[in-house]
């Protein structure tokens, strides 16, 4: 089984859309638990950070509202969900305040290595939403 994908504070923030001292207060208030690595670093995981990004989205950002801009094109966020069918998976994107959704095939979702907790970066173009591992 492959090993838990780990985020630093600063990787944590960009996913989230914010800066790194307000992960960092995030993280200092418990609101997502973190562990230390063998340098010391302090680091979330993968499915940690899923999980907060869904709940950060659903109650807005720091001051209670949720934002109303967007990155052009390009969505880097943090895999949220992944339901695997026989031919087809859907897989779920938090990036900051946007959720993502892609229909693409299973033979994708397991060449990209795409699980709860990888970071992933989704790419709209017209209707399609493609799914890059980052």
């Amino acid at each position: 089984m492959a090993r838990m994908q780990s985020y630093t504070i600063g990787q944590a923030a960009r996913l989230l859309g914010v800066s790194p001292d307000t992960a960092r207060r995030w993280a200092d208030a418990g609101r997502v638990p973190t562990h230390r690595d063998e340098g010391g670093r302090r680091l979330i995981d993968g499915r940690d950070l899923a999980a907060f990004s869904v709940e950060l989205a659903q109650t807005g950002g720091e001051d209670g509202t949720a934002s109303h801009t967007s990155v052009r094109n390009a969505f880097p966020g943090i895999v949220t969900a992944v339901k695997l069918g026989d031919v087809a998976a859907q897989v779920e994107i938090q990036a900051g305040p946007h959720r993502l959704v892609s229909l693409l095939t299973r033979e994708a979702v397991e060449e990209l290595g795409l699980e709860v907790g990888v970071e992933a970066t989704a790419r709209v173009k017209s209707t399609n939403v493609h799914i890059d591992r980052t």
